[in-house]
């Protein structure tokens, strides 16, 4: 129940960037335990780079990234939040934290030459991905930093695959869906089906608006759509910047996603590339 409050706090009633499907299926798995440990270095990248000669390399190493050829193989994969305390994607998310850990570290060593972010994620948390953009965006007067799509990028995924100097997206690939969702529920007829009523005591007339005991009022709509068009305004900014593009182009995507090609064409992601095709590619670059 306490990790069911905690991921309530995180799901409903705050901006949130990510595909609607999967905000459904977030809904629908509610029933399951979820829960998140102290600081540990989990799981692995399944990252796969072939080399002409057919051998095969994921790099693995012992710190919160992968390197091969030199490169920094920095994992974006899955749901992303603000916190998770691991240094790699654990139980189906990628932390924020860990992932600017991760590129600090790679840009502050000497035998890094370049940043490949290992995308594939339908979006996430608001909270601490804009900080995050703006920091890989700095980042990439720096090294080179690529965001190499191993499928999707997606809402805050796209966020910050966009703040990379070069984006590429396999064939059946996704980018875009920059927008902005909050999921408000009602417990208030459950609640009264049950024989339970709740009271809000307050000090400041909106102190318990948006509350799941109560039904969405008009004006609290009203407020939380405010709060979304701020974001989603934030989001239109911020990715304007990165890809030079502007805000009205990216406005006008109407939080839409693109299937490979079509996202290149908008001007969303540079190539289509598969993953090991868009590494050789980096590292020819490289050695220019």
């Amino acid at each position: 129940m306490h990790h069911f409050a905690q991921l309530s706090q995180r799901l409903f009633n705050t901006p949130l960037m990510i595909l609607p499907s999967k905000a459904e299926v977030i809904m629908a798995s509610l029933s399951e335990r979820l829960g998140i440990t102290a600081i540990t270095r989990a799981g692995g990248s399944d990252f796969v780079w072939m080399d002409d000669e057919g051998a095969v390399s994921n790099g693995r190493s012992d710190r919160g990234f992968d390197t091969v050829e030199n490169v920094a193989v920095i994992e974006v994969r899955g749901t992303l939040v603000q916190r998770t305390g691991t240094l790699r994607p654990y139980s189906g998310m990628t932390g924020y934290d860990g992932i600017r850990q991760n590129l600090l570290e790679a840009l502050a060593d000497p035998k890094i030459d370049a940043i490949v972010l290992d995308v594939d994620s339908p979006g996430g948390e608001v909270a601490g991905c804009f900080d995050l953009a703006d920091t890989i965006y700095r980042a990439r007067a720096i090294k080179p930093i690529w965001s190499i799509l191993g499928e999707n990028a997606f809402s805050a995924a796209y966020a910050l695959a966009s703040a990379a100097e070069f984006i590429t997206v396999p064939r059946t690939g996704g980018t875009g869906s920059i927008g902005v969702i909050v999921m408000h529920v009602s417990l208030q007829e459950a609640l009264k089906q049950q024989g339970i009523e709740v009271t809000l005591i307050t000090k400041g007339a909106l102190k318990g608006e948006g509350s799941e005991v109560l039904n969405l009022s008009e004006d609290a709509y009203a407020r939380i759509k405010a709060d979304v068009d701020e974001v989603g305004d934030l989001f239109d900014r911020t990715v304007a910047r990165n890809r030079g593009l502007t805000r009205k182009k990216v406005y006008d995507t109407e939080a839409g996603t693109y299937l490979g090609a079509a996202g290149v064409d908008y001007g969303l992601a540079d190539a289509v590339m598969a993953p090991d095709e868009a590494f050789r590619a980096l590292l020819d670059y490289l050695d220019q």
